[in-house]
């Protein structure tokens, strides 16, 4: 079964929309970044309209350890 220009269109649409919803707290979220992504581009690329490319890495911010205390 193949999809129609249309159809991969508006799936891209949808994956774009819960791109810009997510919310990266923690390697989960960053993981269904990158996926996203990845599904974003393999769907350009169904309809021609970009060469493949690596989905970008996300650098998530280093928290704090637990015990330590900032010095004074």
């Amino acid at each position: 079964m193949s999809l129609s220009r249309s159809s991969v269109e508006t799936l891209i649409d949808l994956v774009e929309i819960k791109l810009s919803c997510v919310e990266v707290y923690d390697r989960d979220d960053s993981r269904e970044l990158v996926v996203l992504q990845r599904c974003k581009e393999e769907l350009m690329h169904l309809i021609g309209l970009v060469q493949k490319a690596p989905a970008e890495l996300i650098a998530l911010p280093r928290g704090r350890r637990r015990g330590r205390r900032p010095h004074a």
